[in-house]
Parts: C-alpha cells; sequence; structure tokens
C-alpha cells in the first residue's frame, strides 16, 4: 500500500471512481465515433460528401481523440452548410422559403431538394432529398453537433485532456509527479469532479446527437426497402 494510501485511505476509493468514469467517457465517445461515421456515410453516398472515415486511436490523449471527432463534426456542419447555399442559390425564393415552412408538405419539400440535387449531382434519388431535408429541417447540425463539439473542446481542454485514451495505467500516470499525498488527493478529487461534470453533459448531448442520426439513417433504409 502506498503511504498516500495509508495518509488518506479513500484515495483507493477514488482511483476506482476515476477509472470507472474514465471508462464511461471512451465508450460514450466510442459510440459517437460510429455514430458520426454513419452519417458520414449517408451524406458521402446520397449527397456526393467525400468524408473521411474516422477511428479512435487508443495510442492518444482523450483530447487528441476528441480533435479528431470535432474535425469530422466540423466537415458535416460545412458540407450541410454547402447544400444550403446549393439550394438558397439555385432555388428561387419563394421555393427556397417553402424548404423551411412547416406548414409546407414534407414530400413537397423532398421533391424540390431532390430537384436540386439532380442539377448538382447529375443525379439524384429521392432519398437524397429527403437526407437534405431531415438535416436542413432538423437542428441536428444547427444545434446538436454544435452544441457536442463545445462540450468535445471543452474536455479536450480541461484536466482530462492529456490523459492516455489507454484506461491501463491510469492511476499511475495520474499520481507518479505526486510526492504527497495532499498533491495526490488534490489531484484525484479535481479529477472525479471534472470527470463527472463534463461526463454529464457529454452523455445529454451525445443522446440527441445520437437519436438525431437514427431517424436520418432508420429514415434511409425504410425508403430503400
Amino acid at each position: 500500500m502506498a503511504l498516500s494510501d495509508l495518509l488518506y485511505p479513500d484515495n483507493p476509493k477514488r482511483r476506482q471512481e476515476l477509472i470507472q468514469l474514465h471508462q464511461e467517457l471512451l465508450d460514450c465517445m466510442s459510440t459517437n465515433f460510429r455514430a458520426t461515421n454513419e452519417l458520414s456515410g449517408v451524406l458521402n453516398e446520397h449527397l456526393g460528401c467525400t468524408i473521411p472515415h474516422i477511428q479512435m486511436r487508443d495510442s492518444s490523449t482523450v483530447k487528441e481523440n476528441c480533435d479528431i471527432i470535432i474535425q469530422a463534426m466540423s466537415e458535416i456542419q460545412h458540407q450541410v452548410q454547402k447544400i444550403d447555399s446549393d439550394m438558397k442559390e439555385k432555388l428561387e425564393p419563394v421555393l427556397y422559403q417553402k424548404l423551411y415552412d412547416i406548414k409546407e408538405p414534407e414530400l413537397e419539400k423532398i421533391a424540390i431538394a431532390q430537384k436540386i440535387f439532380s442539377i448538382v449531382l447529375g443525379e439524384a434519388t429521392s432519398t437524397a432529398g429527403m437526407v437534405a431535408m431531415k438535416l436542413l429541417g432538423s437542428n441536428l447540425v444547427t444545434f446538436t453537433v454544435s452544441k457536442l463539439i463545445s462540450l468535445l473542446a471543452q474536455i479536450g481542454a480541461s484536466v482530462l485532456g492529456g490523459i492516455s485514451i489507454t484506461i491501463l495505467g491510469l492511476g499511475i500516470e495520474m499520481i507518479l509527479h505526486a510526492i504527497l499525498g495532499a498533491v495526490e488527493r488534490s489531484q484525484l478529487s479535481t479529477a472525479v469532479r471534472s470527470y463527472e461534470k463534463h461526463l454529464a453533459e457529454f452523455k445529454a448531448a451525445s443522446e440527441k446527437y445520437q437519436r438525431a442520426i437514427r431517424e436520418v439513417t432508420s429514415l434511409v433504409r425504410q425508403h430503400a426497402q
């Protein structure tokens, strides 16, 4: 048993809490990586985008993995904004407004979007129009992705950012430079509080993000049947 554990018997428990929170964070990030790839795949297949596949890197830090997913989400934002710009440029103002009018029938809006994509891509299915309308008409990009990017940036900049994704040796990495138990206890307490705060917000935002993507991909699958 370490001297610090004798001086502060709650430290082993805090280390275990930290490891568990770390694993929860990694599980949540991993799910977001998969969801982002799923959305990118839909955009690439149906809207002519070329968003690269992303993968978590076990040898990298939390911040480095946050940066990977932030870059992918930012590219999704850019592509959807470009779609909106294309719509606005090529449609008459009245038709463009119809795309965002909640009173307009969705089938009509999909037909309008499909027409534009047929011009932009040379050929487009009704699925392309449906995907475009779902992305433009929902808050997936305008709010959900933006919120998640903000939280990922906060996590990367926090005390968590420098921690390796690999959970093995986490406790050692956190305490090697701590000589006194008081220093270690302070670090562990700060880390646990930081994890708890960021993880609660991150989980909530991630669930909204993943739910929105499921809605898009579910519609695509239904339409393909």
